[in-house]
């Protein structure tokens, strides 16, 4: 009975929410003309645009035996659907973090119940009635606190509250599981993106997403991933399914451009081992994999068991040095911010103003207060960027005097001055549709608020992704 009530209420604010956005006219441009907000079909529950979904009008039996759907992103503007997504009829409000790292409700993501009995990834969930627990992670065969010390030894600290020290912030993680690696990096003031496949059942992402740590579908397929070139201090793979040696090595070469100068490719797979050499064509494999990394100039630092770790030039000249391809990109082939561009065999971002090593850039949390200087290479003002950073401080004061059970209530209302101020966790996945400099990500945190920010930038105005990811912050561009 509590469930269901808890539904219609969340429902009615969905609702509310539309009307909302109609009257102020944020919807007005895109086709939906009624006051009426109408509930989508029953089968676009677990619906993602610009992926192949079961609700997508398809039979996968006409298309004929051997056929391989593609989950790549592949959008349309037609046929868009401007319906209201239900809730999972027994959802709940998501359990806060950080207690969402260890358990998440069971019925708030879609797995089926042979995903449960089956597979490695799910090897390492343990379900209790409405509950599903992360007690491990398979990927990480010491744990995860051993396997991130581990990693900061590798590339020469003591242990990995150092990883700051070192210029790490930022950290891509490649088909994260369900973002454990993620969650125990937040504690060390890391900020992890999981990216990974659409999987319409089980999936990576919605899973991450619900235990509160950043997550996006992508891909290594055919297109670059929507972030600038030189953001991520870390790349990481454990036992991630990219094939890095395939296609004359595009894909580590997009790895290449997501880093910045100085920063590590993190590689855990069971290629290199003793036994695995063993084969020839697994010889074959690593012997290419290696070829091609030092083509792009990255050293290798270590190896240990499983674990390789190489480290991007932060020179230059190395470059020019080299007598193999990749070449570096040519101007008019090098844009900062691609759109889901196709995949470019060039090295990227050697012209940068922003190639600048991550051991020489200010260390977290300062370097999310950008100077002068380093404000210039964006061609930012310091008078707007100080500004902007005064107005999103006060409004989140605002926002968040705001933030109370009794707006989600079925009978909402300001909360008064008597009202117990909400708890600095109450929220934790944060979306900003038009993001700007990043000054309300900046402003949670410097509020002492326990959120993360996915900051978007639309691709129809000024491109501050690239200064969002230099203050340590993550983001990404989108078409609303």
């Amino acid at each position: 009975m509590a469930a269901a009530s808890a539904h219609r209420g969340y429902r009615r604010l969905q609702e509310q929410l539309i009307t909302d956005l109609l009257d102020i006219g944020v919807l007005a441009g895109g086709g939906l003309r009624s006051r009426e907000a109408e509930a989508c079909a029953a089968e676009y529950e677990n619906h993602v645009p610009c992926y192949y979904n079961g609700s997508d009008a398809v039979d996968v039996s006409d298309l004929g035996g051997g056929v391989v759907i593609s989950y790549e992103r592949q959008c349309a503007r037609e046929g868009r659907a401007t319906c209201l997504v239900a809730p999972p009829r027994a959802y709940r409000t998501p359990v806060r973090w950080p207690s969402s790292k260890d358990f998440i409700w069971k019925d708030n993501v879609r797995i089926s119940g042979h995903e449960f009995s089956s597979g490695s990834l799910f090897k390492r969930m343990m379900v209790e009635e409405d509950q599903i627990s992360f007690p491990s992670d398979a990927h990480l065969s010491d744990g995860v606190e051993d396997y991130a010390h581990r990693i900061a030894e590798m590339i020469g600290l003591r242990n990995e509250f150092n990883f700051n020290e070192a210029g790490v912030r930022t950290v891509l993680d490649i088909e994260c599981g369900f973002g454990t690696l993620g969650a125990h990096l937040f504690e060390r003031d890391l900020l992890t993106m999981c990216i990974a496949n659409y999987e319409s059942s089980g999936s990576q992402v919605q899973i991450t997403l619900e235990r509160g740590i950043p997550a996006l579908i992508g891909s290594f397929a055919s297109k670059q991933l929507p972030y600038p070139y030189l953001s991520f201090d870390m790349v990481h793979c454990a036992r991630c399914n990219v094939e890095w040696d395939k296609n004359d090595g595009v894909f580590l070469v997009e790895v290449d451009r997501l880093l910045r100068p100085g920063g590590y490719f993190v590689w855990t797979t069971s290629l290199n081992t003793h036994r695995a050499l063993r084969d020839k064509e697994n010889q074959k494999k690593w012997a290419t994999i290696r070829a091609l990394a030092n083509n792009l100039c990255w050293e290798m630092l270590s190896q240990q068991d499983e674990t390789n770790v190489w480290k991007k030039t932060n020179k230059r000249d190395c470059y020019s040095s080299r007598k193999s391809e990749p070449m570096l990109c040519a101007k008019s082939h090098d844009p900062e911010s691609p759109y889901y561009k196709p995949l470019n065999p060039c090295i990227a971002g050697t012209r940068s103003k922003r190639w600048i090593p991550i051991e020489h850039r200010t260390a977290w949390p300062s370097q999310a207060r950008l100077n002068s200087t380093e404000l210039d290479i964006h061609g930012v003002n310091s008078e707007d960027f100080g500004e902007d950073t005064s107005t999103w401080d006060s409004m989140v004061r605002n926002y968040w005097s705001l933030l109370s059970p009794l707006i989600f209530s079925d009978h909402p209302k300001r909360p008064g001055d008597e009202e117990p101020h909400p708890p600095f966790n109450m929220l934790r996945n944060v979306l900003d549709m038009n993001a700007h400099f990043g000054g309300f990500n900046a402003a949670l945190l410097k509020s002492g608020k326990s959120v993360w920010v996915m900051n978007v930038v639309p691709t129809n105005g000024p491109n501050y992704l690239p200064l969002i990811f230099d203050r340590g912050f993550i983001g990404v561009q989108h078409d609303w």
